[in-house]
């Protein structure tokens, strides 16, 4: 965490006013202060900007909005790590600045963590450049990953560059990330959004759009229980088609309910996997999910073994019924169910063998 200021170091002028009654340092937090350094006030700024109102919203606004000579000024050498920190905050969306302040020497990397976390399109392109300090804090790449606001073809050569490395990034379902990647064609970085990066654009906008319409199910099922797509998810539908398997994982790790109920059934396992290890794959998706057998053997087993799921009884219950659950799992859901969904799983032609005879024994064990 970066160290906070400590204001019995600061330059005598900027200790004069923070002793100063309170109309010289509201004067100070309007960036007013004769006599103290560019980068001095900005770190003046910094201090006040924590103080009780009114003297801290006034900070604030002024370092929303320095006078470019002030702002301009304070970057350099000198400039302390709390500064730099604070005008990479309210300033990466200038590159310029950026530029310059991310070459500092008293530069704390949490900043760039910072800026990886909230930039913008521009702030994530520049961060993305600088690779040996991204293969010495991966916690960059990561968080470029997981903004939206980095380009596809970007994240992709991020993953590229932590598996070419042997760098392993924590990230939702790495290991199939890393997997597809493999068997991808990297773009080269262009000064411009490449047709992948706007296909990604476009999918997330319109999945947004739907998800705005209300909650309805992505699919309906016939009267054979086969899924049917539901005809306002088939643009959806027709853009994901069109992605490779990296970047349906990042959709799924991105996206929203509808993306990943989408993904989950996709024919590429590693895509199915990674929508079930989404940070966003929610205990009602699961109980969706749990018991449709058409979800693929590997996708049930993720949900078989994240406890948070498995407190669901729904979740239990469906592993247990659904013929495509790993037997080893299914047979562990059996101890928790209820005595009458107990005897339909005894009885049912719909579960594998060993799945039947666990609920007969365990039956015959509540009868003792």
């Amino acid at each position: 965490m970066l160290t906070p200021v400590d204001v019995t170091q600061l330059p005598v002028p900027v200790q004069r006013i923070l002793q100063a009654p309170p109309k010289l340092q509201e004067m100070a937090a309007r960036g007013i202060a004769p006599g103290v350094k560019p980068g001095d006030l900005v770190l003046l700024l910094v201090v006040f900007s924590s103080a009780e109102p009114p003297l801290g919203e006034l900070a604030q606004k002024t370092l929303g909005a320095l006078p470019e000579p002030i702002l301009q000024g304070a970057i350099g050498p000198d400039l302390a790590p709390q500064a730099i920190h604070e005008l990479a905050h309210r300033y990466h969306g200038r590159i310029e600045v950026l530029d310059r302040l991310l070459a500092l020497p008293g530069l704390d990397i949490e900043t760039v963590e910072l800026v990886a976390k909230i930039g913008d399109e521009t702030a994530c392109e520049f961060v993305a450049t600088n690779e040996e300090r991204l293969l010495a804090n991966p916690r960059i790449i990561e968080l470029l990953y997981m903004n939206r606001n980095t380009r596809m073809s970007t994240a992709d050569r991020l993953v590229e560059l932590a598996v070419r490395n042997r760098v392993e990034l924590n990230i939702p379902a790495w290991k199939e990330v890393a997997a597809a990647i493999g068997d991808e064609l990297i773009m080269e970085a262009s000064s411009e959004p490449t047709p992948d990066d706007l296909l990604f654009q476009e999918t997330r906008a319109v999945a947004e759009q739907l998800a705005a319409l209300g909650e309805d199910d992505v699919y309906d099922e016939d009267e054979e229980g086969n899924a049917l797509l539901r005809d306002k998810f088939i643009p959806l539908q027709a853009r994901v088609n069109m992605m490779t398997p990296s970047q349906k994982m990042r959709l799924a790790s991105l996206g929203n309910k509808e993306e990943r109920m989408l993904l989950i059934r996709d024919s590429n396992r590693l895509v199915a996997v990674a929508c079930a290890r989404s940070p966003g794959f929610s205990m009602p998706e699961a109980e969706k999910v749990a018991g449709n057998r058409s979800i693929a053997e590997e996708v049930l087993r993720v949900i078989g073994g994240t406890p948070e799921f498995t407190q669901s009884y729904v979740v239990k219950k469906s592993l247990a019924e659904n013929p495509k659950t790993p037997i080893a799992i299914a047979t562990k859901m059996i101890v928790h169910l209820r005595e009458s969904d107990l005897r339909a799983v005894a009885r049912s032609k719909n579960v594998t063998g060993p799945v039947q005879e666990a609920a007969r024994r365990h039956l015959e064990r509540r009868k003792r």
